[in-house]
């Protein structure tokens, strides 16, 4: 699955559209490597996303193309969140 559509998909990000604007920006990386947005994922990859001022690393559980709302989160877990600051 694309990683804009996942993100679409898991909620992490509302908008596909917008998930494409953060990966061109080079905001997110897949396994330490910056990716794009047609970038293909895989259950158990690692993504860290920039979000303003913090970082939220999650890692893929599961890749489905049609959840409901309830079951979003179950498709990735967050493994951690780190503020940034910028000195």
């Amino acid at each position: 699955m694309r990683l804009d559509k996942f993100l679409k998909i898991s909620r992490v990000i509302k908008r596909r559209t917008l998930a494409k604007e953060v990966a061109e920006q080079g905001r997110i990386s897949v396994n330490g490597n910056t990716a794009k947005a047609s970038t293909k994922l895989s259950e158990g990859d690692e993504l860290a996303i920039r979000f303003g001022q913090k970082i939220v690393h999650v890692r893929v559980n599961s890749l489905r193309e049609i959840v409901r709302k309830e079951e979003a989160e179950t498709l990735y877990t967050i493994i951690k969140e780190e503020k940034i600051d910028d000195k």
